[in-house]
């Protein structure tokens, strides 16, 4: 049997996303060639014919959550076998996550990894045809520099700029399940860019595990603050985003870049990890915390009003109460904007694995004064916004308040308002008249 487009026409699929940025926009690219094939979106995931889970791999949490999800799946396979189950991501791109999806979740038809996603309407055809159990990883990425996607909507878009990551941190499975650095070509960047301009997208991301680092491995000429000075420079893009920067990369050129380009977001996300030069040798990070707030200092300086956040690992193994003071006293100077905090979590392969692991109790005490320490911090930076009026992109119907649209500032805060869903996608002036640790609220102008 031929399984063409009109066989596909009236399934539907689901597809449920763990993980990061990039993980969204692996997602996006899937929803692309599922409706390729004759497939139709669903948020019900038990009505749908193929069920997709796209894994993540960074914390030990999103496994069990995976298993579990998966797990519960078992009874709606038997009773409904045509129904097409397909695991994907970081987690299938390694051995160990992938053999216990192979050995224990029999249920699952379809593996793949984070490399070969333009496989998948083959592999479901392979899986149909055969009426067998498909495994497919492979270790190159295809030499594609231009693909489509879905976006989740008509204004925002993310942009991959490169892919994998040379660091390999002590505790990060990254390079593992990414593998290494690939920068793609700067033309095949900015035509993407600019096809999304022409067709109406307001704010671009620009994706990578570090962007700092692109072109560092290539054969062309071409840095990121380059990229990013060509691309801020499109006529018509609004808000340029980027994420995930790496410290140790971070150059006085790309804080120039943004300083001389209004439509770059005054927002930077500078993931920290530990205030304890220590640890952070421990972790192969390649600063220390003195070199860290010297990065913050610059660019407050050339940019006063930017918002920086971070991550913040607590309970690394080699981590004292010292150590962990340090933290503490580093976050103290530097005044996050936001942060995103992770109790340490193993994972198999990485070098830190084989550490022996702090008492978990010792580790949920830090962490809770960890937050006493952020929160009124973040609270006094969002306070500082109540009375002024700032340009707010509206991106939904507020989860508490229908009458409310949520939407981001270009420092990233999130911002409610009372508005009409006619302005979702829209930029708009808003009064902040108040605001949580985490939140603003404020009136249209």
């Amino acid at each position: 049997m031929e399984y063409n487009k009109e066989y596909f026409k009236g399934k539907t699929y689901n597809i449920t996303t763990f993980g990061c940025q990039m993980n969204e926009h692996d997602s996006e690219r899937i929803s692309y060639l599922l409706e390729e094939m004759g497939y139709t979106k669903t948020s019900d995931r038990d009505s749908a014919d193929f069920i997709l889970f796209n894994t993540c791999l960074v914390r030990e949490n999103a496994e069990l959550r995976l298993f579990g999800q998966v797990g519960s799946l078992k009874q709606l396979k038997r009773k409904h076998p045509d129904k097409i189950l397909s695991v994907s991501g970081c987690m299938m791109q390694t051995t160990k996550a992938r053999h216990i999806i192979e050995e224990k979740y029999p249920e699952v038809d379809i593996v793949f990894g984070t490399k070969n996603i333009d496989l998948l309407p083959e592999l479901i055809r392979r899986h149909l045809e055969k009426n067998e159990r498909v495994i497919d990883i492979s270790t190159m990425y295809p030499k594609e520099d231009f693909v489509e996607y879905n976006n989740s909507n008509n204004f925002q878009a993310y942009v991959n700029i490169m892919r994998g990551c040379n660091n390999f941190c002590s505790y990060c499975i990254v390079p593992y399940s990414r593998g290494r650095e690939e920068s793609r070509r700067p033309y095949a960047i900015i035509e993407e860019v600019e096809n999304l301009v022409n067709n109406g997208y307001k704010e671009i991301t620009l994706l990578g595990q570090n962007v700092n680092s692109y072109g560092n491995t290539t054969d062309f000429s071409a840095t990121f603050p380059q990229l990013l000075d060509r691309i801020a420079k499109i006529d018509g893009l609004s808000r340029l985003r980027f994420t995930t920067s790496h410290p140790k990369d971070l150059s006085d050129e790309l804080i120039e870049v943004m300083k001389n380009n209004d439509n770059i977001c005054n927002y930077f996300h500078l993931p920290l990890q530990s205030g304890s030069d220590k640890v952070l040798k421990d972790m192969n990070r390649h600063y220390d915390r003195q070199k860290y707030m010297e990065k913050v200092a610059k660019l407050r300086k050339a940019i006063p009003n930017i918002a920086i956040s971070t991550d913040i690992i607590v309970g690394y193994p080699t981590e004292t109460e010292e150590d962990f003071k340090e933290t503490l006293d580093l976050c103290d100077k530097v005044k996050f904007d936001s942060a995103y905090t992770f109790i340490y979590s193993k994972r198999p392969g990485t070098k830190a694995a084989k550490l022996e692991t702090i008492d978990k109790d010792i580790i949920q005490d830090r962490f809770d004064r960890l937050l006493d320490h952020l929160y009124p911090v973040f609270f006094e930076k969002n306070k500082e916004y109540v009375g002024k009026t700032v340009k707010v992109l509206f991106e939904s119907v507020s989860k508490n308040n229908d009458e409310f649209l949520s939407g981001r500032t270009d420092t990233f805060k999130l911002v409610h308002a009372k508005a009409d869903e006619s302005l979702i996608g829209k930029i708009v002036d808003v009064k902040i008249t108040g605001n949580t640790s985490f939140t603003l609220e404020g009136e249209l102008v």
